[in-house]
């Protein structure tokens, strides 16, 4: 069967949760690139499901997508399905000293909400533009602390095997940057141990943090860091690419960032093609003239060499 025959039966068989040929740019920080085949917006833990059902049924390509601040969807789209999740990722619970957030959540909000509660931990994801649960995949950090400090456990739906359950931080495979998470496997919610803290203190930290990044980290159309730093906490990739003069490098619409080089700006009406062009550009100029392999920290969405979605966590 066809992945276009295939996709024509999962649509039907979602019926209204499913929508045809929806753009994915505009979910994206870079706000470049093509369109979902198809597009499935979840708002009860009963529809994600339904959807887990049907896409294992199928053995169809998923895409989990949030805020959409760590992507590069080539023009071409994706031929899968993407799912996008509403109001069962959206919330903030507090009790004691334990924060459970929707995945859907932004990590400044959550920032700003237990800081406001008088807890103290996560002060530094003010700084970091994406939500819940994307940074619990990618295991992002900044300002000296990660995810991996304070994550607890995180509530999964496998979308291969229909697996519903919380898995603990130690079996997730977080790493710098980095988890054992696939894209099938869903990131409804996450829950952080913190500690009681001043919350005056904890107020001052975030508008520092927010000031720092205002002077040091441009605004307008990126993903943020788009490497991986070669040696955390002693060289950058920032500096190792300022280094080499390559700030305002441009290919068509895209452009090293001038005010930090570690970011790739987009223009707008700009494409993914040419995001991927700087990338790639300065990939290659890093390993040919410091012989250094850069890691990006940029998911590559439908591009012919993207990585293929693996196996992911074992979930039992």
């Amino acid at each position: 069967m066809s992945t276009t025959t295939t996709l024509d039966a999962v649509a039907a068989e979602l019926g209204p949760l499913a929508r045809r040929d929806v753009a994915l740019g505009p979910l994206t920080t870079y706000r470049v690139g093509g369109a979902a085949a198809l597009f499935v917006r979840v708002e009860t833990l009963a529809d994600l499901r339904r959807v887990a059902q049907v896409v294992a049924n199928a053995g169809v390509p998923t895409l989990v997508v949030g805020r959409g601040s760590n992507l590069l969807v080539a023009d071409g789209g994706f031929d899968g399905v993407a799912v996008s999740l509403g109001a069962i990722a959206e919330q903030i619970e507090l009790d004691d000293a334990v924060a459970r957030a929707g995945a859907s959540v932004l990590l400044p909000v959550l920032a700003r909400r237990t800081a406001a509660a008088g807890l103290t931990g996560l002060e530094w994801a003010v700084g970091v533009p994406g939500s819940v649960g994307g940074a619990v995949r990618m295991n992002a950090g900044g300002h000296g602390s990660d995810i991996a400090t304070s994550l607890l456990d995180v509530l999964v739906v496998d979308l291969r095997t229909g697996f519903e359950g919380r898995v603990p931080t130690s079996r997730l495979g977080l790493r710098f940057r980095g988890s054992d998470l696939a894209d099938h496997q869903v990131v409804v919610d996450a829950r952080f141990q913190l500690a009681p803290g001043d919350r005056a203190e904890s107020e001052a930290e975030i508008a520092e943090i927010v000031r720092w990044r205002r002077e040091n980290q441009p605004g307008g159309q990126n993903a943020g860091s788009v490497f991986v730093n070669p040696i955390p906490g002693v060289l950058s990739a920032g500096e190792v690419i300022d280094g080499l003069g390559l700030r305002g490098l441009r290919i068509g619409t895209a452009r090293v960032s001038e005010k930090h080089a570690n970011f790739v700006q987009s223009e707008e009406g700009g494409t993914a093609a040419d995001v991927r062009a700087v990338i790639e550009a300065v990939r290659a100029r890093v390993s040919s003239e410091r012989g250094i392999a850069l890691r990006s920290e940029i998911r590559l969405i439908g591009f012919p060499d993207s990585p293929a979605d693996g196996e992911g966590v074992q979930l039992t």
